[in-house]
C-alpha cells in the first residue's frame, strides 16, 4: 500500500495503542493467512494511527492486533507508505549503525540501540503479493524496531536493567500525574 489515499467511503478509525510494559506487546505475532477488507481496512486504521500520533513505524502487536504486518512510512512528506504483511529478514548487513529510537508504546523515552547498518526484507503487500525490499538509515532501523514488536519485544528490552527500571517508574509517574 502506497501513499495515504483513502477513498471518501473508507472508514478509517483510530485505534489505541499499548504502552509499556503492558504484558501484550510481549505476545508474539502469527503469520496473516486471509488477505481480504478487513485486512486492508485494519492496515488503514494502522497507518492513519501511525501518521496521527505522529510516528513513523506501527506493528499490529502495538494496537492489540497480534498479526504479522507492519506499515512505515519514512518520508519527509507522509507519502510514502509501505505495509509489510509476514515480513522476514532475508539478508542483513555485518556492517552496525548505532541509532537513537524511540517508540510510540514508549512515550516520551528515546535510547540508542545497534542494529545491522542494512536490511533486505521479504514480505507480502495487503493483497498477498510477495516482494522484496533492500532498506538502510532510517528505513532499515525502523522495519528491525517494528520486526522486534512482532516478535514480543520492545526496544527497551536492548537497555541495561537499570535503565528499563528508570524507564517503567518515569512511565508509572506520569501515568499517575495524567490521572490526577
Amino acid at each position: 500500500m502506497s501513499g495515504r489515499v483513502f477513498a471518501e467511503s473508507d472508514a478509517v478509525a483510530l485505534l489505541p495503542i499499548l504502552e509499556y510494559p503492558d504484558p501484550r506487546l510481549n505476545k508474539v505475532a502469527q503469520p496473516v493467512t486471509q488477505f481480504d477488507a478487513a485486512l486492508r481496512s485494519l492496515a488503514a486504521d494502522m497507518a492513519e494511527t501511525m501518521y496521527a500520533a505522529p510516528g513513523v513505524g506501527l506493528a499490529a502487536t502495538q494496537v492489540d492486533r497480534h498479526i504479522r504486518m507492519i506499515v512505515i512510512d519514512v518520508s519527509e512528506t507522509k507519502d510514502q507508505l509501505i505495509t509489510f504483511i509476514n515480513p522476514q529478514i532475508v539478508w542483513a548487513a555485518d556492517e552496525k549503525a548505532l541509532c537513537e529510537e524511540g517508540c510510540l508504546s514508549v512515550p516520551g523515552i528515546y535510547d540508542e540501540v545497534e542494529r545491522p547498518a542494512r536490511v533486505r526484507v521479504a514480505a507480502q503487500d495487503v493483497d498477498g503479493r510477495p516482494f522484496e525490499r533492500e532498506c538502510e538509515g532510517l528505513l532499515a532501523v525502523c522495519i528491525q524496531h517494528e520486526m522486534d514488536h512482532l516478535n514480543g519485544k520492545v526496544f527497551v528490552e536492548y537497555l541495561s536493567a537499570l535503565k528499563q527500571d528508570r524507564i517503567r517508574t518515569k512511565l508509572k509517574k506520569r501515568k499517575a500525574r495524567e490521572a490526577a
